[in-house]
């Protein structure tokens, strides 16, 4: 399993508009692509949002970074104070839980 951290520096007061935006017209890009398992926001108005998404390998995440990372980009510049940094990981160790937005573990 590989994973992508992407971290967003958000303008103030933006971080939840960059958040709706990525739910509303990212993710189901990102449903269909190949190899595609699991997609994790972590939003904060003062720390921005940083998005790890999981892949079946590293041939299937770099796919979707040249072939359509750029528009994801593109679509959130204007509420952004730079381009965002992506990070590259094998994954260790996993322990899946259902965990849904504003609940505790």
């Amino acid at each position: 399993m590989f994973v992508r951290l992407v971290e967003v520096m958000t303008k103030p007061g933006k971080a939840k508009e960059v958040c709706n935006m990525l739910h509303d017209k990212v993710l189901s890009t990102l449903k269909a692509q190949p190899g595609f398992v699991d997609e994790i926001v972590l939003v904060s108005e003062a720390e921005g949002i940083r998005a790890l998404s999981f892949w079946k390998t590293r041939e299937d995440s770099e796919r979707y970074s040249h072939e359509d990372y750029a528009k994801v980009s593109e679509l959130i510049q204007h509420l952004v104070h730079s381009k965002p940094k992506v990070h590259a990981f094998d994954v260790e160790t996993s322990t899946c839980h259902k965990i849904a937005k504003g609940l505790a573990a």
